[in-house]
């Protein structure tokens, strides 16, 4: 392996890797066909149970032959022409019901995002992935789909024994069941989440329309007991089980960029989609979780639409900034939370409490949360460059040397908090790992050219800086106890980071600061270039031992992949952690070469 290798790539798609929200407009004439897409590609387990952890359980295996973009992909794999590609990027979506896992996948993910939200349509090919769009057969078989559309493949449902290590795809289960069912996972961007209650398993995401699509399954049997679209949705992110009762966070509108509800499931097996909504939020539930008898929920603030300027007649999404909520006690009223409640949820905390930025606030958004001794602990994300391409949108830099301060005081690491006692006189937020002051523009300074001045936070860390101490740690993904202890699993970015400094410096018309992007997040954290080691690209992994002691390092490489750039998802049972892991790149199937092969995988960590 080679973990010092960058690979050329363009910026959008640069970005776009990086996991931004995946639902993609399509005209309504294309949902109702199926894509003619090849779908030859499965999984397979690689763990016996004498191996010690982590371990790896199981791996998306090659799918596809690429020849070059816009050819007709050679039979396979095995590959005797063209080079053996695998599509499904991300295990996404993840439940665990006893000592089966259930979970769904996301295909090139990278280049849906790009599409969508970047509306780049340009064909892109480097060692670690191909984005063929419109060049793609799979859009030459379906006309009536949008080049930004032509990289969708469709998306995997799984099991997984723990006790036999046996893994089951549940695929052609939908596929077989009917024309409707098919249709709806071949279109589903992906499988971004999944929760079980009462013997039904749910996994689902977003459709390649501005809606949400639903799988079920009986959990006792394993049979498929249906699917459903939801059109009045346009996110889906996760579930949770509070009291006797499953919830769910999602969005509304494109992307889910209006604004949020939280949904109580009031199914069962014979009727697996009833839903009421239990929250109205102004934006989309991002992760939730049970604490002290209350749900409190996350929030991904706008669209991913504003990374790609506005569209022609769209409505720009009304401002809004990534918070925390809280809800009605559980045990008020009617058992856990009822239509009744859905205004009587309380803002508990923003992200102006610590970012004293107002533009660099907006590219703000909240991800994992979870309860732990007595408090409630969450984290940010921060999408590399997004904060940088918003503020220069707000405020052109007049030259160079603007730039090149916008650029450095618009990057941002995950800072992580706790608090507790909400909505009381009692009520403490605690800063754990973040900045004791941060860049702020004062667009009136310098008689009205504008600077940047630090400014207080108003907060000391009581642990460490941003970022567990890497400023590339750009998204706390997922959040979760197992065996005592508190697990926070990060994406790391500075994989991506010197080629996509170079290709965003070029994208900005300002090529001579290529290097300046790509070691912004060390110069903004005072940091010299060589104090980060190159060889700790991968997600990171880190485990509060107690409320009172800081976080220790668990793995910092991906688990053992450094094209694991993030740990998108975590469940426990009981000491032992299982994780889906994010890597979208699909040109990385080559076991016999020195680096590390694309695709998602399941990982298995006993009582670290």
């Amino acid at each position: 392996m080679n973990p010092l290798r960058f690979s050329a790539r363009r910026l959008s798609t640069a970005v776009a890797v990086l996991g931004l929200g995946s639902v993609l407009a399509v005209p309504s004439a294309a949902l109702g066909a199926p894509l003619d897409a090849a779908d030859t590609g499965s999984a397979a387990s690689t763990a016996s149970a004498q191996q010690s952890s982590p371990q790896l359980l199981a791996k998306a295996q090659p799918d596809e032959c690429f020849a070059g973009i816009g050819l007709p992909y050679p039979a396979g794999p095995p590959c005797a022409t063209g080079k053996t590609k695998v599509n499904q990027a991300y295990l996404w979506g993840m439940t665990r019901v006893g000592k089966m896992l259930w979970f769904g996948t996301g295909a090139n993910v990278n280049c849906l995002t790009s599409g969508r939200a970047l509306r780049n349509t340009t064909p892109t090919v480097n060692d670690d992935w191909v984005c063929e769009y419109g060049e793609s057969q799979v859009a030459k078989r379906n006309p009536q789909l949008p080049p930004i559309l032509g990289d969708h493949r469709q998306p995997r449902l799984y099991t997984y024994d723990t006790r036999a290590n046996k893994l089951t795809e549940k695929t052609d289960l939908i596929k077989a069941a009917s024309t409707d069912d098919a249709n709806r996972l071949q279109t589903t961007a992906g499988i971004r989440a999944a929760g079980s209650f009462g013997g039904v398993a749910l996994l689902g995401g977003p459709a390649l329309g501005t809606s949400v699509n639903l799988f079920a399954f009986d959990t006792d049997t394993g049979a498929f007991l249906g699917s459903r679209n939801f059109p009045m949705y346009g996110n889906i992110r996760h579930f949770t089980v509070a009291g006797d009762a499953l919830y769910a966070g999602v969005g509304v509108g494109a992307n889910g960029g209006e604004r949020g509800n939280v949904l109580r499931w009031t199914g069962s097996k014979s009727d697996p989609f009833a839903f009421t909504v239990v929250a109205n939020l102004p934006a989309q539930a991002a992760d939730l979780t049970v604490h002290q008898g209350r749900l409190f929920v996350t929030t991904w603030p706008g669209s991913d639409a504003e990374l790609a300027g506005p569209t022609a007649g769209a409505v720009p999404p009304p401002p809004s900034i990534a918070a925390v909520w809280m809800s009605p006690l559980l045990a008020s009223g009617a058992p856990g939370l009822n239509p009744e409640d859905s205004d009587g949820w309380q803002q508990v905390w923003n992200v102006s409490a610590y970012e004293p930025d107002p533009v660099v606030a907006r590219a703000y958004a909240l991800g994992g949360l979870a309860s732990y001794g007595g408090f409630l602990y969450w984290g940010t994300m921060h999408v590399p460059m997004k904060a940088t391409t918003v503020h220069m949108a707000t405020y052109p830099p007049a030259d160079e040397a603007a730039a090149q301060a916008t650029i450095q005081n618009t990057q941002r690491s995950i800072s992580i908090y706790r608090g507790r006692n909400f909505g009381s006189h009692f009520e403490k937020v605690e800063l754990l790992y973040g900045s004791t002051e941060l860049p702020a523009y004062d667009p009136a300074a310098n008689g009205g050219a504008g600077a940047w001045a630090l400014q207080s936070t108003h907060q000391t860390p009581k642990f460490g800086p941003a970022g567990f101490g890497n400023p590339y740690n750009n998204y706390t993904w997922k959040m979760v106890v197992a065996g005592g202890k508190l697990y926070v699993g990060t994406m790391d970015w500075s994989y991506l980071a010197k080629e996509l400094g170079k290709e965003t410096a070029t994208e900005l018309g300002l090529p001579q600061l290529a290097d300046e992007l790509a070691e912004a997040p060390m110069a903004a954290a005072g940091m010299r270039a060589s104090a980060l080691p190159d060889a700790v690209y991968g997600g990171d992994l880190y485990a509060f031992p107690s409320p009172t002691k800081p976080a220790t390092t668990v793995d910092k490489t991906g688990l053992g992949n450094y094209l694991n750039y993030g740990i998108r998802n975590m469940v426990a049972d009981g000491p032992t952690l299982y994780l889906g892991m994010a890597n979208p790149m699909n040109l990385r199937a080559d076991p016999t070469d020195d680096v590390p092969e694309g695709g998602w995988e399941l990982i298995r960590l006993r009582g670290y």
